[in-house]
């Protein structure tokens, strides 16, 4: 398409190639694509009513092509069936399957075959033989029930003498093949007399007959080609209704990538404004409260100053304030760090997130992460949410669990993520918890894993520890 687009001159000359290609191609003597079954009918009946003939002065070649589709197998059940010409009502050579041949074979000929046992019949070479028999190789194929068969003959006429006829079991007939390429294996050459006024499709003895279609007759082997599709008459005026179209839906492509691109840059300024509204608001709650409890920290500092044990005491909580407040200074500053909206890199703060938080504590924090996290992209309030309900689960088990260990681990493959956060804790009685209203903690929880499209899952008893299991899926 390329191509054409730089050369537009050049598409009127490619549908004048494939017009011209259409019309050169030579049209065949006589044609009928019907399917025709054929069963226990005798003789048969003439298909052709007079189309075509030839008689004993005939010198010419004629080609011949049918394709069939036989109701039964052979092997097993005995018949005759095939193409056979006829003349003045007297039968001629047939192309098909001999009563006695067993296998795809004509009969009536001026021969008989290496391996038949009536005079007349010729096994067909194939392309399928059967397979090694009686101790010896055939090259003949029998028919099966449901497997279908193209096949093609030539008939060059010797005046006052039987004709050369050669048949072609199954050939090739794409674009390109001709005569001389088709393979010595399916071809079969014998003598017969083939003169004809008639031609019947017929079938006697056992099974449930064949089917017959696509029959032709032609005066080249090339008229038998299946044709490239530009070379049919309907390609010229696909060719020109596709132009047509084309050129409708252009202004409408280009009109609606344009409303794309427009719709686009406004979901990105809206979710930048979100973002940034997110990050305001953290900065007022988070950084915004702390450095007020340290003002007034501050200030009662200063009033006990001459009370040692609430100096102390004071102190301890101003340095506790102020861990918090670079703790929440370091969130947001990671929120907003290029590079951070990744699923690798919010792997990587959850465990420094972890080490941290329980670096003096009572509790132990063992890590178990994957070695190599799949680089995906994610959302910034995707991203955030998961980290909130790691810091929610984290910070509930530092502050009730009372345990001895608690257990971080994490397994994704870049399209699921799951995070299990696990304590050996006192805990607790989930039921109770969900109805406490003063504690919302584990409803925040779940609204924020809902927000993701994840699934959040609490387990607990008392005494037997907490587990906070949060799985998503990000390619719904």
């Amino acid at each position: 398409m390329k191509f054409f687009r730089r050369r537009p001159a050049l598409l009127p000359l490619v549908f004048c190639a494939a017009i011209f290609s259409t019309a050169a191609r030579a049209t065949v003597l006589w044609q009928d694509s019907s399917k025709v079954l054929a069963h226990e009918n005798g003789a048969g009946t003439d298909i052709l009513h007079a189309a075509a003939k030839r008689g004993p002065t005939a010198s010419d070649t004629l080609y011949f092509k049918f394709h069939i589709d036989p109701l039964s197998d052979v092997g097993t059940e005995e018949y005759l069936a095939g193409l056979q010409f006829f003349e003045n009502g007297a039968e001629k050579f047939g192309v098909g399957n001999s009563l006695k041949a067993y296998g795809y074979s004509a009969f009536k000929t001026a021969e008989q075959g290496t391996n038949n046992k009536v005079f007349g019949d010729v096994d067909l070479r194939s392309a399928s033989p059967e397979a090694f028999e009686a101790g010896k190789f055939v090259t003949y194929e029998l028919p099966r029930r449901g497997l279908g068969r193209t096949i093609v003959f030539k008939v060059q006429y010797v005046p006052g003498d039987d004709d050369k006829v050669t048949v072609w079991m199954n050939p090739d007939l794409t674009p390109g093949a001709t005569e001389e390429s088709q393979p010595e294996k399916l071809t079969t050459h014998f003598k017969a007399n083939g003169k004809f006024d008639a031609l019947h499709l017929r079938h006697n003895g056992s099974g449930g007959g064949w089917y017959f279609s696509d029959v032709e007759i032609a005066t080249s082997f090339n008229d038998l080609i299946v044709p490239h599709f530009w070379q049919r008459l309907w390609f010229d005026a696909l060719a020109l209704l596709i132009l047509f179209v084309g050129v409708v839906t252009t202004v409408r492509v280009v009109e609606k990538k344009k409303f794309q691109r427009q719709l686009l840059r406004a979901q990105q300024e809206r979710a930048l404004e979100q973002e940034r509204s997110r990050i305001a608001q953290d900065l007022h709650d988070e950084l915004g409260s702390m450095l007020t409890r340290l003002s007034l920290l501050g200030g009662l500092l200063n009033a006990d100053k001459d009370n040692p044990e609430q100096v102390a005491a004071h102190a301890g909580k101003i340095s506790q304030a102020a861990d918090q407040t670079v703790r929440a200074l370091e969130e947001i500053v990671w929120a907003v760090r290029p590079g951070s909206d990744s699923l690798q890199s919010l792997v990587e703060y959850l465990a420094h997130f972890a080490n941290e938080l329980f670096a003096e504590g009572p509790m132990r924090c063992r890590l178990d992460l994957p070695a190599d996290v799949p680089p995906r992209t994610l959302p910034p309030e995707v991203r955030h949410n998961i980290f909130l309900i790691a810091k929610e689960a984290l910070t509930n088990a530092l502050k009730h669990a009372g345990g001895s260990v608690i257990q971080v681990q994490v397994k994704t493959d870049g399209q699921y993520f799951q995070m299990v956060i696990a304590d050996d804790g006192k805990g607790f009685d989930v039921g109770a918890m969900a109805t406490n209203t003063q504690r919302n903690g584990l409803g925040n929880m779940r609204r924020r894993a809902e927000s993701v499209g994840g699934r959040l899952q609490m387990t607990s008893a008392p005494e037997q520890g907490a587990r906070v299991e949060f799985t998503v899926d990000f390619t719904n």
